[in-house]
């Protein structure tokens, strides 16, 4: 999850730096368009956890609650990944910004 946030980020940068984007179009452009690879790569993970989850047979009792954890993991982290993410970046931009005008107000006239 921490990689797919990594993407989201790089993607919305890429756009404002590139293509000048704002903020909001840059990050919400990359969730579009990365949603689908996140997504495929958080069910291969999720399928392969899926047979400790419900798996039967010798010793199924103590790989049982790994899978769940994995499972239940992957869904909580990645619902957070996709709305906390572009919620940040564009808080985080937000404060950049009030920053710099803090800043600029503080510089002397010339």
């Amino acid at each position: 999850m921490k990689k797919n946030g990594i993407i989201l980020v790089d993607f919305a940068l890429e756009a404002e730096r590139s293509r000048g984007l704002s903020p909001r179009e840059a990050i919400v452009e990359a969730a579009r368009v990365r949603f689908r690879p996140i997504m495929m790569t958080t069910f291969a993970a999720l399928l392969g956890a899926v047979p400790l989850a419900f798996g039967e047979g010798p010793g199924s009792e103590l790989r049982r609650p790994l899978g769940i954890t994995i499972v239940g993991g992957l869904i909580v982290s990645q619902a957070l990944t996709l709305y906390t993410t572009p919620a940040i970046y564009l808080l985080l931009d937000r404060l950049r910004r009030r920053r710099r005008t803090d800043e600029e107000a503080l510089q002397p006239a010339e």
